[in-house]
């Protein structure tokens, strides 16, 4: 039997074998960029609680909460194409630190609208540093006609996935209720940034 090393060395390919390396085919090339957009995502999101205070999830839905003041949790998930329980630990924090508050909708008290407190209207502004700011710059460098490719491809591949089935957790898999999760930032930055076209229609009580 061979060495441990010498099967080692023989398993790995070296850096000239991977420049040789045939390519790969569309499905594989595309699900490798989608996880460099992933760990961008998750990388920026931990830079913005050091920096802001916040995290992408958090900046998300103060952003959309800004947008659409006096909409519902179950209007905000709808949005974002996340199971409402995904957003109840994001909710918690922001409503804790004093950035968005519920009241009572007067049409209907079993129902709780959602509005930004002065400390989180302070926070609803453009930011450098943040993943919309990133994608802004991106999507600047884009011609809109391959911008409207991109809406096509993100709604193929979210309907495909079934985004917004079942709560995500870091895995993608099933999460606890109340997780604060980059699967929302993911999940609701193509509708945030108007690569969809959804906007809060009829929503269910909280």
């Amino acid at each position: 039997m061979a060495p441990l090393k010498e099967l080692d060395a023989a398993s790995t390919p070296s850096a000239a074998n991977e420049n040789e390396l045939p390519p790969l085919d569309e499905g594989l090339e595309f699900l490798r960029l989608l996880w460099a957009v992933d760990q961008g995502l998750r990388s920026t999101s931990k830079s913005m609680e050091t920096t802001m205070g916040l995290t992408g999830p958090q900046r998300l839905v103060v952003r959309l909460v800004g947008q659409y003041p006096g909409i519902t949790a179950g209007g905000l998930a709808e949005i974002l194409h996340v199971h409402p329980s995904t957003l109840t630990g994001v909710m918690k924090r922001l409503q804790k630190r004093g950035v968005v508050e519920r009241r009572s909708d007067p049409l209907d008290a079993r129902k709780a609208l959602l509005f930004l407190t002065k400390a989180g209207r302070e926070l609803d502004v453009p930011s450098e540093g943040t993943v919309e700011a990133g994608v802004k710059r991106a999507l600047s460098r884009v011609p809109k006609s391959r911008l409207e490719g991109a809406r096509d491809v993100l709604t193929a591949l979210a309907e495909e996935l079934g985004v917004g089935n079942a709560p995500l957790d870091d895995h993608g898999e099933g999460a606890a209720p109340g997780d604060d999760t980059a699967g929302v930032v993911a999940a609701g930055l193509a509708p945030a940034l108007g690569l969809a076209g959804t906007r809060p229609g009829t929503e269910p009580a909280p």
